[in-house]
């Protein structure tokens, strides 16, 4: 090989050099620009992700990590997102296995206080309520757009607003999606201030937005300690398919609150979840590549989720209206936007609305209740989905 053939190669070896793919006969108009470009837009799209991060703080834990796994896996030639490169390979033991996920949930259950719930029982019923959302986006999916039952139901899971549910049940269902999906997720959970409030205040009166509620009673260790036993006995008898997401959010909140172990509560809510995270994010991350990612099925991915997290939100405080009606209790129909599992930002946001309207109407604690059991929900709501999808 002579000096110029070996220039030759060098160059061709570089990331400058293989940016722009060569055009592909069979592809036309707009898809022959995503094809042959696709690397350097999902690279501004990347940074758009990071600067979202970084700069907005929209859920910055996870959106950083996603967004430079993205950055990674669109390097040409560098193959890190390949089977055998290093994020294909955290990939594979953590997102493809759902092992990932689940270790997310088990921190989540270890940070999680059930005592709102355990308190109001009744406000279980607003977390169910919002996952109507679920499966309003999934009928959408599966009748209007043309998708396939699994990824239908992986598109749906996005109205629980849980990003390691939505991980989890795309990893097992619809694989070719879960780029899309957790950006999709995790994107809208992090819009939780600017999508839930026009959403009440439109489903509400002026006057049910100042409805003040009774104060929460004491609820006793014993009940916390028993409660997620109840939970996970109730997964085994009626959907075994949930047991892995409940029972390991059911392990975090027995070691947080029984008292005895609480170096592993803190590690699951500290170290643990925070290791996890990391490697979550940057294995997402790899599934955001050009090829996978620049189709018009994540258009339509973006615009299922939008309306699966509005509809989850609606359903929510519609039914909470219903249960003012007939509660003893006035119960605030603003807590039922807290449905939706993005905890604790989703009650934050019911309080808010709550003040706005009246000055003294405190609802956070009692908007923790339909919170938390949202989360419980969208572990339900999976568990059904993957055995539908059978």
């Amino acid at each position: 090989m002579n000096f110029i053939e070996s220039l030759k190669a060098l160059w061709q070896s570089t990331g400058v050099a293989n940016m722009i793919l060569p055009a592909d006969p069979q592809l036309h108009g707009f898809e022959q620009i995503l094809h042959q470009f696709g690397h350097p837009i999902m690279l501004v799209i990347c940074c758009f992700l990071l600067w979202l991060g970084i700069k907005k703080q929209f859920e910055p834990l996870l959106l950083v990590p996603i967004a430079f796994g993205g950055l990674l896996s669109n390097i040409p030639l560098a193959g890190i997102a390949d089977p055998t490169g290093f994020l294909g390979i955290v990939y594979e033991a953590g997102i493809h296995k759902g092992l990932f996920p689940l270790i997310i949930f088990m921190g989540v259950g270890a940070m999680t206080d059930f005592g709102p719930l355990i308190a109001n029982p009744i406000t279980a019923l607003l977390g169910g309520a919002a996952q109507f959302g679920i499966f309003g986006a999934l009928l959408l999916a599966l009748c209007v757009f043309g998708f396939t039952m699994p990824q239908a139901a992986s598109i749906g899971i996005i109205g629980g607003a849980d990003g390691p549910t939505s991980i989890y049940v795309t990893s097992k269902l619809a694989p070719e999606l879960l780029g899309a999906i957790a950006v999709a997720a995790y994107s809208y959970m992090a819009l939780v201030p600017v999508i839930q409030p026009p959403i009440m205040k439109l489903l509400t009166t002026e006057e049910e937005r100042k409805i003040e509620m009774v104060q929460l009673r004491e609820v006793s260790q014993r009940e916390k300690i028993i409660f997620p036993l109840v939970v996970l006995g109730l997964c085994i008898l009626f959907l075994p398919d949930a047991c892995p997401l409940v029972g390991a959010f059911g392990f975090g909140n027995l070691c947080r609150e029984c008292g005895v172990v609480e170096r592993l509560s803190k590690t699951m809510q500290n170290e643990l979840i925070n290791i996890v995270t990391i490697f979550l994010g940057l294995s997402v991350g790899s599934k955001l590549s050009a090829s996978q990612f620049l189709t018009v099925q994540t258009l339509f991915i973006l615009i299922l989720g939008i309306v699966a997290f509005g509809l989850a939100t609606a359903m929510g405080v519609i039914f909470g209206k219903i249960l003012n009606k007939f509660s003893k209790n006035p119960i605030n129909p603003l807590i039922g936007a807290a449905g939706v599992s993005a905890v604790p930002m989703a009650a934050r946001v019911a309080n808010k609305v709550g003040l706005e309207a009246n000055s003294q109407n405190y609802l956070l604690m009692h908007a923790m209740g339909p919170n938390v059991s949202g989360v419980i929900g969208s572990a339900v709501a999976a568990g059904i989905l993957l055995s539908m999808c059978k």
